[in-house]
């Protein structure tokens, strides 16, 4: 039996270099490849991959839906398809304003949310709990997505101050760094938890108020602007009950293209203009 093992190992050998041959026209490929694996020759860089093209979210839809119906009215009352295109190319405008003043809420509740956490957080240490037990078993809201990491470093004692601080990073939420200056302080030099935490909600609901009596005062040049924006439309309301037909007068004519365009432009300048003194107004605020 062992005098027939040298005859099998040859067999074998032979059977699959009689297969690498057999294999087709990838064989050679194949072999060359081996070879060069052996020889330690450098390999071929990867493909890059094509990027996946993402549908549209829902946000931009519905903003192209309302515009191509806005657009389509406009062309029926008007008797001229340019309102159709025009309304296709401000739809993406239209849903970078929505999803603007959708993050400026969601920031807002991060801000409302920051708020109750450091004064729930507070009464808990007072109350006499472990500042880790109590971090761990908050609410999660005001810290999201980094909820999970905040309570893994608060049960396991990693760094906080450094996960509170990443968690601070989403807008609405920088409050979470007086959070992570408080623990960091009341670990390293033994200072009160419960007394930072509680100064911290303090000095968030100030700047809330702040806020808020700054759009009391910016209302009334909001509700001016809005007025005067609107007064366009409502002059082309007043001329189509009286029968003139302004929209073909604007669309179907040179002379109302160019006074469309020039009204156009001005209403942008003054619109713009408007949120221009009102960001400088928070910008000096905040």
């Amino acid at each position: 039996m062992t005098g027939q093992l040298p005859h099998f190992a040859a067999a074998l050998c032979a059977g699959a270099g009689a297969w690498l041959l057999a294999d087709g026209p990838a064989s050679p490929r194949r072999a060359r490849l081996v070879l060069e694996a052996g020889r330690g020759a450098p390999q071929r860089p990867p493909r890059r991959r094509r990027p996946v093209l993402r549908p549209p979210d829902r946000v931009t839809v519905r903003c192209a839906l309302g515009a191509f119906a806005a657009g389509g009215l406009l062309a029926l009352g008007g008797g001229s398809a340019l309102p159709l295109p025009a309304a296709l190319l401000l739809s993406p405008l239209a849903a970078r304003w929505w999803r603007r003043r959708r993050a400026e809420r969601e920031a807002e509740a991060r801000r409302e949310a920051v708020i109750a956490f450091c004064a729930a957080l507070a009464a808990e240490v007072r109350a006499g709990r472990p500042a880790a037990e109590a971090l761990s078993g908050a609410d999660g809201q005001a810290l999201g997505a980094a909820a999970a990491g905040v309570r893994a470093a608060a049960r396991y004692g990693g760094d906080v101050p450094s996960a509170l601080r990443a968690a601070a990073a989403r807008p609405g939420a920088e409050g979470l760094c007086g959070v992570a200056a408080c623990w960091a302080v009341a670990v390293d030099g033994g200072a009160s938890l419960a007394a930072g935490l509680e100064r911290v909600a303090e000095a968030l609901r100030a700047e809330r108020e702040q806020r808020e009596e700054l759009r009391a005062q910016l209302a009334g040049p909001r509700a001016t602007a809005l007025v005067l924006a609107g007064l366009p439309v409502f002059g082309l309301l007043l001329g189509a009950g009286m029968g003139v037909q302004p929209l073909r007068v604007l669309l179907s004519t040179p002379v109302g293209l160019g006074c469309l365009l020039a009204g156009a432009a001005l209403e942008w300048a003054g619109i713009a203009w408007v949120a221009a003194i009102v960001r400088s107004a928070e910008r000096s605020v905040s």
